[in-house]
């Protein structure tokens, strides 16, 4: 695993293959995974890729620098006079399945729209500059992928004779805050948003990610995270003695022999693997991303299961179970739990290396933070402070905490963080997504209500409808579709 960083954001379609070194859009850096479940196919509606001419620097006008960026269209449901659907693109490539299923497009196919997406500057094969060079990463960040969007949405608008059209950006997890966003800053542009699990809070310390964690294996099962922390905490004890590492490294099926001789070592080695469990909580049922090569569906009842089974024998034991069944069911043959291997990894900057987790942990050190630090006593994890993620920051690209404090400070007075004021913005999220923390989960006025869906999970209401689906879920993809309805008479 190569990228296991912090968790990504971007929303999945469904999880195919884990590839070691880069995946697709979300899930968490190191172990960064790739969800892509659909196969491409160029005689498919949507699926055929085409170039925007943007600026490199949309707030410099000496600067006359242009680039190439990727964008989708979907054209089957639109009807004259109808909406234009924007589905914003994230942290990793911009998907043509989302052109092609999706409750989105259930909306669309209502409405008659026309569906764009575009893909995220830095991302897929939207490539600004030579490299991804610190350097070169001065042109990352959220506020030029939002005038990269209303570039695109008034060029768009010209070019097809959409300017009279109602626009509405979709997005989920970070490219849901940059929905919200789009539509604060550029109100004229965009008539309504679906900002979908959108973390529009910056944070540097995000511990309580792991307190949902906690409180949604214990909806599952209460003594599950306890288990969890049992585990844990023999692991870390067990960590402190060289003697044991040996074994560390048969019970976890290590790539290499386990060397701590840092704390940043035993960090990562103790980050990788609770990501097994956050992983899981994030994206449980709802979204079918874990349902790997061997067709296992990996939910929260799956891993709760294991860590009560008690013929597997101790607490850290069932806790090795749980690494090798994630390792079994993405063909994983062993796992990197090397730290060396990661900064390795996050220092090169070409582009046939990246493959986005470099770019992501940038704007984590230059924006956002984020950082899923154990710092909290009610979580059941041990061993990776707020400090070992920002010394990342230094590591990765020179950018120290006291910049990394003030560039998050910056990020929510220039939005606003949860104190959001706009207008004609639907916020969904899911009771089970831990970064619901970080987003609107209460009506702020009539017209910027939260749509908190019990049970659920990140961007839940995103993907298309099933029989199995909790009846609140469909409900909430209801209440948006009536929102938008009325939003698009104003």
């Amino acid at each position: 695993m190569a990228f296991q960083r912090c968790r990504l954001l971007l929303c999945k379609v469904t999880l195919i293959f884990l590839i070691s070194l880069f995946v697709v859009g979300e899930g968490r850096f190191k172990g960064f995974r790739k969800w892509n479940h659909v196969q491409d196919n160029s005689q498919t509606a949507g699926s055929e890729e085409q170039w925007f001419t943007q600026k490199l620097d949309h707030f410099n006008g000496a600067d006359s620098r242009e680039w190439k960026q990727r964008f989708f269209v979907n054209e089957a449901f639109y009807k004259p006079g109808g909406p234009v659907f924007l589905m914003i693109g994230g942290e990793g490539p911009a998907n043509p399945a989302w052109m092609q299923s999706g409750t989105w497009l259930t909306y669309a196919q209502k409405l008659g729209a026309l569906c764009l997406m575009l893909e995220h500057r830095f991302y897929g094969n939207s490539h600004p500059t030579v490299d991804v060079s610190t350097d070169s990463l001065r042109f990352l960040s959220s506020r030029q992928a939002l005038a990269d969007l209303a570039h695109f949405r008034t060029a768009m608008a010209e070019t097809r004779g959409l300017t009279n059209r109602k626009w509405v950006a979709f997005g989920g997890s970070y490219p849901g805050s940059l929905a919200a966003w789009f539509r604060l800053k550029y109100p004229h542009l965009v008539h309504a948003s679906v900002a979908t699990s959108a973390p529009v809070h910056a944070a540097v310390n995000f511990p309580e990610y792991l307190e949902v964690v906690w409180r949604s294996l214990a909806s599952e099962n209460p003594e599950c995270p306890v288990l969890v922390q049992k585990a844990s905490d023999t692991l870390v004890e067990r960590l402190k003695d060289p003697k044991t590492h040996d074994n560390i490294t048969k019970d976890f099926n290590l790539c290499s022999p386990l060397q701590i001789q840092t704390e940043v070592d035993s960090a990562y080695f103790l980050e990788t693997l609770a990501g097994n469990f956050m992983d899981v909580v994030q994206y449980n049922e709802d979204n079918r991303g874990f349902e790997g090569v061997t067709g296992t569906n990996i939910t929260i009842k799956v891993l709760c299961g294991l860590m009560g089974d008690t013929s597997l024998g101790e607490p850290y034991a069932r806790y090795a179970a749980v690494a090798h069944l994630m390792m079994e069911t993405f063909s994983m043959k062993c796992l990197d739990a090397s730290y060396k291997n990661y900064l390795r990894d996050m220092t090169n900057t070409s582009w046939l290396a990246a493959g986005g987790g470099r770019q992501w942990v940038y704007q984590t050190c230059t924006e956002f933070g984020f950082y899923q630090s154990t710092d909290s006593p009610n979580q059941p994890f041990t061993g990776f402070p707020l400090v070992y993620h920002v010394n990342q920051c230094a590591d990765f690209y020179n950018v120290s905490a006291d910049q990394l404090a003030e560039a998050v400070a910056q990020t929510n007075e220039y939005y606003g963080g949860y104190d959001i004021r706009s207008s004609r913005i639907v916020f969904p999220n899911g009771s089970i997504d831990p970064w619901h923390a970080l987003g609107i989960t209460q009506d702020i006025a009539a017209d910027l209500p939260a749509v908190f869906i019990k049970g659920t999970a990140h961007c839940a209401n995103m993907y298309p409808a099933r029989g199995e689906d909790l009846p609140q879920l469909t409900l909430a993809r209801d209440h948006v579709f009536l929102l938008l309805q009325q939003w698009l008479k104003q």
